[in-house]
């Protein structure tokens, strides 16, 4: 199973942000192992600049982002994926091109905790929650 990860699963667990930290941890473990994660490569100036801004050095951000690539691969973002975001019904622009990246890289769903932004997407968005418990109990 191939599965796109959304930028709030991700700084859930790199900023210990609670409640969410518990369920978006346990669904990150399973990446490398059990299932195949995915981050758009776009997503990573985010990462970078949101942890930089919280009080982290650049560098502790890039070693984080540089273990967090160990286990999560990164899906590069085409100027097909940007298009297809412009032209798309979806609201948010961001969201948009992590939808239509993970579209071309066939992935199976998002996982985010947003998944009312994703209504429009042309994957299906589960949280890291649902996920953990559909994945579980199969």
């Amino acid at each position: 199973m191939k599965v796109l990860i959304d930028t709030n699963v991700v700084l859930d667990v790199l900023a210990g942000r609670e409640p969410h930290v518990k369920s978006s941890s346990a669904f990150l473990k399973l990446c490398g192992k059990k299932i195949t994660g995915l981050i758009a490569a776009s997503q990573t100036t985010d990462i970078f600049y949101i942890m930089c801004r919280g009080g982290k050095t650049e560098d502790e951000v890039k070693a984080v982002i540089r273990k967090l690539i160990d286990h999560i691969k990164v899906a590069d973002v085409s100027a097909a994926d940007v298009n297809a975001a412009l032209n798309s019904d979806m609201p948010d622009y961001e969201d948009a091109l992590l939808a239509c990246s993970g579209k071309r890289h066939k992935a199976d769903c998002i996982v985010t905790r947003n998944e009312s932004d994703f209504k429009l997407s042309p994957i299906p968005a589960i949280s890291p929650q649902a996920f953990l418990e559909k994945f579980f109990s199969t």
